[in-house]
């Protein structure tokens, strides 16, 4: 049988169910409000009959990087690349350097671009680690938008310890180009693999031409580069990376020329790397001599079906593992 409540007891229990209602009609009203509240709780709407103004996206090209050049971010990004950047990269890379000491007939605070072939995620650290201390506290790199800032916390993490900002790689905008170009002017260096994506079959991609439109509209020179191994690392499609011995050659210095087309100055940026990557894979002399014969081999592969690229790759590889120190006499 149920037990038969006092009126004390039934009274205590009647106020705790009429508290619970009144609570819950009270979260009813305030979702209510919440819901049909206006201006200021909420955005202004748009009057009817006027287009809405469309809303800035935080992440891609849009993404402000801005925070990641203080003094705060650049002490973080440094350190970053000395460890565990640099330890990691010497054991999955084993980097040979060539032709750094061009470097030196740059005056001590001119800013530069570095351009450079693209076969691997490990390209971007490895030339990080790679370049002298004063290009790396003031580097800038450009960064698929799509890819690395594609939400904020990957966008947060690469601008903060790659010093990454987003550049579209379909088709670089101009308020793109006129940030960069800022940048430039103030001091800054800036990196970026004209490509604009990894190889898909380690053979090289057309170079698009921002970077010479850059070093034309900022008259500063751009500093070819050559990497050699790193697809056999983490190439386009892998997900673990493997240890390879890599090989980075540095090329001289190219000034624009007054008057000189950026579809020119590319054309002669995508040479100079294509004269690296021949050096690399033979000698400074028979490189030298296809050079000025005309006859250095492009960066692209031959025109064939994928076999044959894949076979010329192979024999280009093995051509660069016996290649000879000096020239035939």
């Amino acid at each position: 049988m149920a037990q038969k409540l006092s009126s004390r007891e039934l009274r205590r229990k009647t106020k705790q169910i009429r508290h619970a209602i009144d609570g819950t009609r009270r979260r009813i009203i305030n979702l209510k409000f919440i819901r049909t509240a206006q201006f200021p709780y909420r955005a202004p709407s748009t009057p009817k009959g006027i287009d809405p103004h469309p809303t800035e996206s935080k992440t891609g090209s849009s993404f402000q990087t801005s925070w990641a050049r203080r003094t705060p971010a650049r002490t973080i990004r440094m350190l970053f690349s000395e460890f565990p950047m640099r330890p990691i990269v010497q054991f999955f890379a084993k980097p040979a350097m060539i032709g750094v000491e061009t470097l030196s007939d740059i005056p001590e605070y001119q800013p530069v671009i570095f351009v450079a072939n693209h076969h691997s995620h490990i390209d971007t650290p490895l030339l990080i680690t790679s370049l002298p201390l004063r290009w790396r506290k003031k580097l800038v790199v450009g960064a698929a938008a799509d890819y690395f800032f594609s939400t904020r916390i990957t966008g947060a993490l690469s601008a903060l310890f790659i010093g990454a900002i987003p550049i579209e790689r379909k088709k670089i905008t101009r308020k793109s180009s006129d940030d960069i170009a800022e940048l430039i002017d103030k001091g800054w260096s800036f990196m970026v693999f004209p490509e604009g994506g990894r190889s898909p079959d380690g053979w090289g991609q057309p170079f698009r031409g921002g970077a010479a439109y850059l070093s034309l509209r900022c008259k500063v020179p751009i500093i070819p580069i050559h990497l050699t191994g790193t697809g056999a690392i983490l190439r386009k499609g892998k997900n673990l990376p493997k240890r390879s011995e890599t090989t980075i050659n540095f090329g001289k210095p190219i000034w624009p020329i007054d008057g000189e087309k950026s579809r020119s100055l590319a054309k002669r940026v995508e040479i100079s790397v294509a004269q690296l990557a021949d050096e690399t894979s033979s000698n400074w002399w028979e490189s030298k001599k296809r050079l000025y014969e005309k006859e250095t081999p492009t960066l692209h592969g031959p025109q064939a079906s994928s076999w044959r690229r894949a076979w010329d790759l192979s024999h280009l590889k093995r051509q660069q593992e016996n290649n000879r120190l000096w020239p035939k006499i």
